[in-house]
């Protein structure tokens, strides 16, 4: 008896399920994905070999060729309480809703007094300002960069202990503390924040570089 030869057909594969997966995961990426925010300003570190990178939670320190001064501290609770606690201490009043797009903000470097106003300018006119900007003053008679230091210190501290009641917060959930100063600021300015750092008894803090051969930062 003949063999019934089966007709051949070319296989097929229907594609509409790993389309479906793939919109899927550009949505996931866009919900979970957190844009950084523009820095005021742009420094050039000094190179090295060290390739150990910062954890999310940040305390830094950016100084500029000119030797102005830049906070930032990642956390908006952390920011919110650091900011209530810094403006009863210079009698600044903010509203709820500077309170609130402080909170959510990046770096910044001007006076206490200066800031309602940086707070409520756009992205735009923030960028100008940033252009202008005299830093946090470090000054003896009026060091305001060591009460922000303080208060970040003491508001990571108090998120700390209410989200882990015994005070043993993972080393990966501590605030770490970290200066960024371009290669051509002077010395003395980088000293100047690192001494407000021992003085608020802080003793373990990273210089932020570039990786030899990586090229300029892009801030």
């Amino acid at each position: 008896m003949p063999k019934i030869k089966m007709p051949r057909s070319s296989p097929s594969l229907d594609m509409t399920p790993m389309v479906d997966l793939a919109f899927l995961l550009v949505t996931f990426f866009m919900l979970t994905s957190k844009f950084r925010a523009q820095e005021p300003v742009v420094v050039d570190p000094p190179s090295s070999s060290s390739q150990i990178l910062l954890p999310e939670n940040v305390m830094l320190i950016t100084i500029d060729t000119a030797g102005r001064v830049f906070f930032d501290l990642t956390g908006k609770d952390i920011r919110r309480n650091m900011l209530q606690n810094v403006a009863t201490k210079y009698k600044v009043t903010f509203t709820e809703q500077q309170y609130q797009r402080f909170a959510v903000m990046g770096t910044f470097g001007m006076p206490v007094v200066e800031l309602p106003a940086y707070i409520n300018a756009d992205e735009k006119k923030r960028t100008l300002i940033d252009k202008t900007a005299t830093g946090i003053p470090i000054d003896s008679l009026n060091n305001q960069l060591s009460d922000w230091v303080q208060e970040g210190y003491n508001a990571a501290e108090r998120d700390n202990m209410a989200k882990f009641p015994d005070g043993k917060a993972p080393k990966d959930k501590r605030v770490r503390y970290a200066i960024k100063a371009d290669g051509m600021t002077n010395y003395t300015k980088v000293k100047k924040v690192i001494d407000i750092f021992r003085e608020r008894q802080i003793f373990q803090f990273n210089l932020i570089t570039n990786l030899k051969g990586a090229g300029p930062a892009k801030g």
